[in-house]
């Protein structure tokens, strides 16, 4: 499973529980989690790598998404664990 892949996974996660996802040019740093008038955003930097932004989405989720209760695929399951508390 690639990068773009475990992103589409990781913000499909995001989704679901009620976070707003956009897509924006942000310089190239990835984007992040973010709250706006009690609603939870998470920017996707347009002009990062889909490794950055899987990254910093990875932590999103592990702020958000409690990993334990759901299935999740072993890859992004790994991949969640390995990025989250990451600061890039």
């Amino acid at each position: 499973m690639n990068e773009q892949n475990i992103l589409d996974e990781l913000l499909a996660l995001l989704e679901a529980n009620g976070v707003i996802i956009r897509n924006e040019p942000l310089g190239g740093s990835g984007g992040g989690l973010c709250s706006i008038k009690g609603e939870r955003i998470f920017f996707v930097d347009t002009q990062a790598s889909s490794a950055v932004s899987a990254a910093m989405c990875a932590n999103a989720v592990s702020k958000v998404v409690d990993v334990e209760q759901i299935y999740v695929k072993p890859q992004v399951r790994q991949f969640i664990e390995d990025n989250s508390n990451q600061t890039i």
